[in-house]
């Protein structure tokens, strides 16, 4: 057998080893044998005791805080690069720092690309992601990015609710694109919210444009952080005479009293991946998976494929 031949080795980062063992089972395979090794200051190393000489390696870690799980996957990268590894994949669920994608005042980092510069540098090859909080930052790499689509995952469950009268809504007017693309494929109306912050996630003022009465709608958006914006959003919707509100987001960060915003809310349910996992379980949050999504596409990247199948929008 050729080492082209040969399965790929999948590791899992501390912070995701739940949602990697899940991709593994999908993939077929079982995760690699991987130990963090911790000084008594905090320090940590990533030590991998098998071989990847010569294979493919899928490195699955979502960067939420703390930056220790940043620091640890690029750890693990540099380990598979000094090991001989083939082709080194850092499989990353959610992209944490994405926000900084630009500077948007004085003297500001633009973290995106920065985290982009320390991946390659540490021996990531390609990067797989999914609904990067702004696209562009696919430029930010000289490397191959599989940017997928969590549309994918929650359209199918959009359709098994068969609501009639479907709206779909986008929370500010950053996200007008991505409701668009949801309201085209589903031939559903589109309304948007703006909305003024005082300072980073602490709401000002909020306006609807467009009309939801007698509609069951639908607000569509990356992630959810304080959960502010979508809670303020879906109460400003039901005072406007809409039947329902659900929410979906890709990345579940719910940082804060972002549960309890959720629970006291009028929102329907909450509908999220498990890029990043909960930190508890509420009746209002409902959790699709997404490793059969990464499996898959894994399983096409080993094997040269074209990925295009699953972009749904």
């Amino acid at each position: 057998m050729s080492v082209n031949q040969l399965t790929p080795k999948v590791f899992a980062c501390s912070q995701s080893t739940e949602l990697a063992q899940a991709i593994a089972k999908h993939y077929g395979t079982e995760l690699g044998d991987l130990t963090v090794s911790r000084f008594s200051d905090g320090e940590f190393q990533p030590v991998i005791n098998e071989t990847v000489r010569g294979r493919r390696v899928f490195i699955i870690g979502s960067t939420f805080p703390n930056a220790d799980n940043l620091m640890e996957l690029l750890l693990i990268l540099d380990a598979c690069k000094r090991a001989s590894a083939k082709h080194v994949t850092a499989v990353i669920p959610y992209f944490g720092y994405a926000r900084q994608d630009r500077k948007d005042q004085p003297r500001v980092a633009i973290g995106a690309k920065m985290v982009a510069n320390l991946l390659e540098a540490s021996g990531a090859t390609r990067v797989m992601t999914m609904d990067l909080h702004a696209g562009q930052i696919q430029g930010f790499f000289e490397k191959p990015v599989d940017h997928l689509y969590g549309s994918t995952i929650f359209l199918p469950y959009i359709e098994s609710l068969k609501l009639e009268n479907l709206t779909i809504a986008s929370p500010d007017m950053g996200g007008s694109k991505r409701a668009y693309a949801y309201a085209k494929y589903l031939q559903s109306d589109v309304v948007i919210c703006y909305k003024q912050r005082a300072k980073a996630n602490q709401i000002s003022h909020m306006e609807l444009i467009g009309q939801v009465e007698g509609q069951h709608v639908i607000l569509v958006d990356d992630m959810a952080d304080t959960a502010g914006t979508l809670t303020k959003a879906a109460d400003l919707m039901m005072e406007r005479g809409a039947l329902s509100v659900r929410a979906i987001v890709t990345h579940p960060i719910l940082s804060g009293d972002a549960y309890e915003k959720i629970e006291n809310s009028q929102l329907t349910e909450l509908i999220t991946s498990d890029t990043i996992p909960l930190k508890k379980q509420s009746s209002k949050i409902k959790v699709l998976s997404c490793a059969p999504l990464f499996a898959e596409v894994m399983d096409k990247v080993q094997n040269f494929k074209s990925i295009t199948d699953k972009f749904i929008i």
